[in-house]
């Protein structure tokens, strides 16, 4: 038992080494080459076949990817995690980015000759795909934040997303009580200013995906799939 004299620095939470992504367990509906990418990242607790399972309510123009988080959460716990949780409101920001840049150089390797690379993502899954958008703004075309939030704090990345606006998709729910408030808040006052913002608030949703967030998110994409106009 630590006294209660310990000095701030060895009472401060241990970091959290985040290990590579495992190349070998991830999903994938096709080759990327020539193709647009679409990545899903599963939430807390679950793995690659979670979020794979929409894939059939999706544009079929995508390629879908569904890689595994790199963490095991602590026992008994199922499943795998892009970063710890202690409790409902542990969310490290520093944790969430170790997680994205693992993230990030796992497309390195396995997402080349994308035509474009956009992200779903769902809780934790939706948190990656926002801090991976941060961090490299230039790389992805867009983003979908299910149930999920934007990490506080600034990263180098919001100046650009500031001036660029990439398209977002939020979608939650009225009864989601996962996500605490004070998340919620600071997502509702990052995202307008960094992306062109859409999506809704589903009534009597919880911490889950309905079939008419789907069938707004499929439109989201097939949105995506239509180039600018000129």
């Amino acid at each position: 038992m630590s006294s209660a004299a310990e000095s701030p620095e060895s009472s401060a939470p241990p970091v959290v080494i985040t290990p590579a992504l495992d190349p070998d367990a991830a999903l994938w509906s096709d080759a990327p080459a020539g193709r647009p990418v679409l990545v899903l990242l599963h939430g807390y607790g679950s793995d690659e076949r979670d979020l794979f399972g929409l894939v059939p309510h999706l544009p079929p123009a995508y390629v879908f990817a569904a890689p595994r988080a790199p963490l095991a959460p602590p026992w008994p716990a199922p499943g795998y995690s892009w970063y710890p949780l202690d409790g409902l409101n542990g969310r490290d920001s520093a944790g969430i980015t170790r997680a994205a840049e693992r993230f990030c150089s796992w497309l390195d390797e396995h997402a080349k000759g994308a035509t474009s690379i956009g992200l779903l993502g769902f809780s934790q899954g939706a948190a990656i795909a926002l801090q991976a958008l941060r961090l490299q703004p230039e790389r992805f075309a867009f983003a979908v934040n299910l149930s999920g939030y934007a990490s506080g704090g600034a990263l180098p990345g919001d100046e650009i997303l500031a001036a660029t606006r990439p398209p977002v998709f939020w979608g939650r729910g009225t009864h989601d009580d996962v996500i605490p408030e004070h998340l919620i808040a600071q997502t509702t006052a990052w995202l307008p200013n960094h992306s062109t913002l859409s999506g809704s608030v589903y009534p009597g949703l919880t911490h889950s995906v309905s079939q008419a967030e789907l069938d707004d998110v499929r439109g989201f994409l097939e949105a995506r799939l239509t180039p600018a106009p000129t």
